[in-house]
Formats: C-alpha cells, sequence, structure tokens
C-alpha cells in the first residue's frame, strides 16, 4: 500500500470517527426537537424515538400565545445587547492597554483579574445581593448588566489582548509617522485588523448572557422580568401543571437567535479563537 493510499484512508477514517461523534451528540437535540412537535400523551411512552407520528404545532403556539415568551425575550435581548456593549467597550481599550503599553505590576494585574474570573459564581452571590439591594438595584437590568460586564470583562480582556499582541507594532508606528493620534490609530487602523476577535468575543459575552440562569433568577424577582433562562425554569417547575412537550418548544425557540448569530460568524470562530491564545 502506498504512502498516499495509506494517507487517505487515514483521513477518511478520521472524517468517519468525528461524523459519528456528531451524530452521538446530536441524538438529543434531534429528540427534543422530536418531543417539541408531539402531543403531552406521546412524549410519556416508554419507547425512545426520533421520529414523532403525533405531530402537532400545539406546543409552539402555546408557548407563544399562553406565556410570556415575548417578554422574556425581551428582557434576555436587552440584557445581552446592552451587556455585550459595555464589556466590549471597556475590554477593548483596556486589552489594548495591556497589549502595547508597559507598566509596573502589569502582569501581576493580569494573575489577579484571571484569579477572580476561575472562583465560582454562587460564591459572589450573597455580597453582590445585598449590594445591589444598598443600591436599590434589585429587580432592575442595569443591576445585572453591571454583574453581567464586570464578569465578562475579563474573560474579554484576556482573550483580546493575545489577539492584539498578534499584530505587529510597525503598523501603528507607520501611521503615528503619518501623523495619527492614539484615538485614531486604535479605531482606524488597530480596530478593523482585530475585527474577528471583537466579533467572536462579543457573540460569547452575549451567548453567555442569554443563557445565565443563576443571576438572573435571584436578582431578578417579578415574573414580568424574568429572562428566558427563568422563563423555561418556571415552564416545568411545577409538577402538576410540567409539560415537557411545551417545554422542549419552548427550548428550540431559545435556542434559534444563539444558532443563527453563530453560523453568521463562523468564519470569525477560527481565526478570532485561535490567535486570541497564542500570547499571553
Amino acid at each position: 500500500m502506498s504512502k498516499r493510499t495509506k494517507n487517505r484512508l487515514q483521513l477518511v477514517g478520521l472524517h468517519v470517527f468525528y461524523c459519528g461523534i456528531c451524530l452521538i451528540a446530536l441524538v438529543p437535540i434531534f429528540y427534543a426537537l422530536s418531543l417539541s412537535f408531539s402531543s403531552g400523551s406521546s412524549a410519556l411512552s416508554s419507547k425512545l424515538t426520533l421520529i414523532n407520528g403525533n405531530f402537532t404545532l400545539e406546543n409552539y403556539k402555546a408557548v407563544v400565545t399562553e406565556k410570556p415568551f415575548f417578554r422574556w425575550f425581551y428582557n434576555s435581548a436587552v440584557l445581552s445587547i446592552f451587556t455585550m456593549i459595555v464589556a466590549i467597550t471597556f475590554a477593548v481599550t483596556a486589552a489594548y492597554a495591556f497589549s502595547r503599553y508597559r507598566f509596573k505590576g502589569k502582569m501581576g494585574l493580569l494573575k489577579i483579574l484571571l484569579l477572580l474570573n476561575a472562583f465560582p459564581q454562587i460564591l459572589s452571590m450573597f455580597a453582590l445581593f445585598r449590594l445591589l439591594k444598598e443600591w436599590n438595584m434589585l429587580n432592575t437590568r442595569i443591576g445585572l448588566i453591571i454583574i453581567y460586564a464586570g464578569s465578562m470583562c475579563i474573560f474579554s480582556i484576556w482573550n483580546m489582548k493575545g489577539y492584539f499582541d498578534t499584530i505587529p507594532i510597525e503598523i501603528e508606528e507607520a501611521s503615528k509617522i503619518d501623523g495619527a493620534n492614539d484615538f485614531q490609530m486604535l479605531c482606524k487602523i488597530v480596530m478593523p485588523l482585530a475585527m474577528p476577535a471583537v466579533i467572536v468575543t462579543a457573540v460569547m459575552v452575549l451567548i453567555y448572557v442569554w443563557n445565565e440562569y443563576l443571576f438572573s433568577t435571584t436578582f431578578l424577582l417579578s415574573e414580568s422580568s424574568y429572562t428566558l433562562a427563568g422563563g423555561l425554569y418556571q415552564l416545568q417547575a411545577n409538577d402538576y401543571s410540567r409539560s415537557w412537550p411545551m417545554f422542549s418548544a419552548a427550548s428550540i425557540l431559545v435556542s434559534l437567535p444563539v444558532l443563527i448569530i453563530f453560523f453568521r460568524i463562523q468564519k470569525y470562530m477560527v481565526s478570532g479563537l485561535t490567535a486570541g491564545g497564542v500570547k499571553g
């Protein structure tokens, strides 16, 4: 057997292996999709099947008409978008400063930020609750945006600093020779080059807030202020009114915006994440 044939067989085997892993990972998603189109009685069947004969759209209709789904959607969208804007705005400037400027204690500060991000969220729950209560920000979006933006800034700084490190400093020096100030250089030279990392980091911040459950259900106390995560919990919290087909339908609807955004930015994912981890 020639070396070329052997390499092709290895490549085919590798593709088959990875396709098999993907299919196994997609089984729960296919089952949830099938369950969302099923009636309540078929959901209680002991047979595990991905193809349901009792096709119905009633679960989706019930989620949209009987539950405040669009209110939950609006709350999640507001929190995600404003958190993304605040976190990325601060993270871009901080990451650029950490990447380009030399000052005493820089690496120590970066390590402290990384250490803070390593602690579980639940450890800060009580302290954050007391702070929001003192500032009259409980059950408000602005309080939750501050918490989300503060926690996601650390990840954003580290990821974008690594990408800024890969941009040759000679480009910036050339722009300074042409008369550009620091602000113009950052906006017109550095940001277009760093756009893959900025886009990927921004979307990861948005997805985190979109799916976040712990803080949203703790600091948002009224049903009208629930996010999608809190709303999904309410759909299956009561043993007497629990409907797994409806819950599956709501979960599919919640996942659709994230999937659309992910596929739209897929071309930036590899360069934005791998380049961000080249230098620390």
